[in-house]
């Protein structure tokens, strides 16, 4: 099977899945669009982030990928990675200029999420980043009510602080 036998946008997002840095890069030499959409309105940085391809994501991000894109129900890659506990990933993408507060279709953000499954050192990386820890979600809950919740004592204790 030929390198072009395969749909490009196709073995653009298999590639980005499997952390493929030399598919990725051979993709992106034939000018494809780094902020292509699948069925779900992810995108590759969306997926090589959230499936903690580190090489995959940095090499993504170098080409001009789109850090703030939203998916269908409007999670970014830096809600991916807060979801899941990526912290090298979470900071490649704050550094990448990663909108911190954003929210999806549900009013949640990178650090409620991160706050929900207990990704602690997320929660401490995007504070020290500046995000906004008053924003409430579609419920009306603060990421502090969600720590309580949670019985999360070590973010509620971050949380808590003026």
């Amino acid at each position: 099977m030929s390198f072009y036998s395969i749909r490009p946008e196709l073995l653009f997002f298999d590639a980005a899945r499997r952390g493929d840095v030399a598919t990725i890069r051979q993709l992106i030499d034939t000018k494809i669009d780094l902020n292509l959409r699948d069925e779900k309105g992810f995108t590759p940085l969306i997926v090589a982030a959230y499936d903690g391809h580190v090489d995959a994501t940095r090499t993504l991000l170098g080409a001009g990928a789109d850090v703030n894109a939203q998916d269908a129900s409007g999670n970014t890659a830096l809600m991916g990675v807060s979801f899941k506990g990526n912290t090298e990933i979470a900071q490649l993408l704050i550094d990448q200029g990663a909108d911190l507060n954003s929210q999806n279709a549900t009013k949640g953000t990178a650090l409620m999420f991160a706050t929900m499954f207990g990704r602690n050192q997320l929660v401490k990386l995007l504070l020290d980043a500046g995000a906004d820890k008053s924003i409430q979600d579609a419920r009306g809950l603060t990421a502090l009510d969600l720590a309580k919740q949670k019985g999360n004592e070590e973010a509620i204790q971050w949380l808590g602080v003026e």
